[in-house]
C-alpha cells in the first residue's frame, strides 16, 4: 500500500531523514520506534505533504504522493498529529464533522459519526462538550476519531499514547487494533516500545534520520530496542 524509497527529507534546506525505506501492506499495523529527535514525526509529515522530499520516492498504492495536502487526504491518507490535532473550542461532535471536510455534502458523514461513536463510547458521552474540556485520553482518543472520519485506507498516527496513563494509553492502543480490523491499515509512531510492539505486525528502528532495523514485532520484542536508540 505504501512504499517509501531512498527518503531524504526535512524543512527547506534543512535534511531529517537520509535514505529511509519503508513498506506497509494493506491491512498491517507497523509501528516506527525510535528515540526524541531521531525524524519520526518528519517521517509522517513528509508522507502527508508537510515536509519537504530533496531525494526519493514515496507511493502510495503505486502512485506518487503529491505535495498537496488536500490531495493526499483525497488519495485514502489520513493522519493525526501528536500536537494541535483537535479543534479546542470545537465540540466533540464538531470535531468529527471537521474531519470529514473533504467528503462535501456526503449524506453518509451523520451515520458515520454514529459508527464511530459506537468505537468509542468514551467521546459520545462528551459530544456536546468543546474539546478542552476532555481529558487527555478522550482528546487522543477523539483526534484519531477526527482522522477517521475522511473515511481512509491509512491512517498515520504520531505519538498516540504521548502524556498518558498507562491505562488510557493501553485502551487506546485495543482502539487502534480494532480500527485495523475494521480494514484501515495504520502505520504509528510510538517511543513506548513494548505497547507499540504489542499491537504491531512490523517495525522499524528510525535513529539519526536513518533506518537501522527492520523486522517483525514479534522478533523486535526478544531485542534491547533502547540500545538500538544510542547507536548513530
Amino acid at each position: 500500500m505504501l512504499d517509501i524509497r531512498n527518503l531524504k527529507s526535512g524543512y527547506g534546506r534543512m535534511v531529517v531523514l537520509q535514505g529511509v525505506n519503508i513498506s506497509v501492506k494493506k491491512g498491517e499495523i507497523v509501528t516506527v520506534l525510535g528515540p526524541n529527535g531521531a525524524g519520526k514525526t518528519t517521517l509522517l509529515n513528509t508522507i502527508f505533504g508537510i515536509a519537504t522530499i530533496h531525494e526519493g520516492d514515496i507511493l502510495f498504492e503505486n502512485r506518487p504522493i503529491t505535495s498537496k495536502l488536500h490531495e493526499v487526504v483525497k488519495m485514502g491518507i489520513s493522519y493525526a498529529p501528536q500536537l494541535g490535532n483537535v479543534f479546542p473550542n470545537l465540540t466533540v461532535e464538531e470535531n468529527l464533522e471537521m474531519g470529514a471536510f473533504i467528503r462535501g455534502n456526503d449524506q453518509a458523514v451523520k451515520d458515520d459519526i454514529k459508527e464511530i461513536f459506537k468505537l468509542f463510547p468514551e467521546i459520545d458521552r462528551r459530544k456536546d462538550q468543546k474539546a478542552k474540556t476532555l481529558s487527555g485520553g478522550e482528546r487522543q482518543m477523539l483526534a484519531v476519531a477526527r482522522a477517521l472520519m475522511s473515511r481512509p485506507k491509512l491512517l498515520l498516527l504520531d505519538e498516540p499514547t504521548a502524556g498518558l496513563s498507562p491505562r488510557a494509553g493501553t485502551a487506546l492502543m485495543d482502539k487502534i487494533k480494532e480500527i485495523r480490523d475494521r480494514g484501515v491499515t495504520v502505520l504509528v509512531v510510538e517511543q513506548n516500545v513494548k505497547r507499540a510492539l504489542e499491537i504491531a505486525d512490523r517495525g522499524y528502528v528510525l535513529v539519526s534520520g536513518r533506518i537501522i532495523r527492520e523486522d517483525s514485532a514479534e522478533n523486535l520484542m526478544k531485542t534491547d530496542i533502547e540500545r538500538l536508540f544510542f547507536v548513530s
